[in-house]
């Protein structure tokens, strides 16, 4: 990769980097990977089980933190840092993102009338679902692009790669 590719690197500027769109974008998705991964997995739980709202929630929140944490704990692994440092990076790049994401789709679950009360098979669990990914994918990037400029969140992990 060469390095006028704007759209890929942080760039440092006066003692601050800028970090573009594209970047915290992808940022961004790979925070919801791992957040949609352990949401979906609470959200059918939950719902497969006939629990209520508060412990679904509970139950999908700590998996999006355990699966959105998992993602860069492994990469970072596979770059040869040891398990400590790795949990420490994972925890720095990751906890602000995961916690925007969580608080959004779960804010805008609780709205759409219904969704918590759907069941698997109905449209309404899964479009609400998905509607809630993406209003928190549109909320939380440019919460990552001002963590990478700041050479926090993701930026810290860009180093292992």
């Amino acid at each position: 990769m060469r390095h006028e590719t704007h759209e890929t690197h942080t760039h440092q500027h006066a003692g601050h980097s800028t970090a573009s769109w594209s970047m915290a974008a992808k940022a961004t998705l790979h925070c919801l990977t791992g957040c949609a991964i352990g949401e979906v997995l609470g959200m059918i739980i939950g719902t497969a089980l006939g629990w209520g709202t508060a412990p679904t929630m509970v139950l999908a929140i700590a998996l999006a933190f355990f699966f959105g944490y998992s993602l860069t704990l492994f990469a970072v692994l596979r770059a040869g840092v040891a398990l400590g440092a790795a949990i420490g990076v994972a925890l720095a790049a990751d906890t602000l993102s995961i916690t925007v994401m969580e608080i959004v789709d779960n804010g805008v679950l609780l709205v759409v009338p219904g969704a918590m009360e759907a069941h698997l098979s109905d449209a309404l669990f899964w479009g609400a679902l998905a509607f809630a990914f993406a209003v928190a994918f549109l909320v939380t990037t440019p919460v990552n692009k001002w963590l990478i400029g700041r050479g926090k969140g993701h930026a810290v992990v860009h180093r292992y790669h």
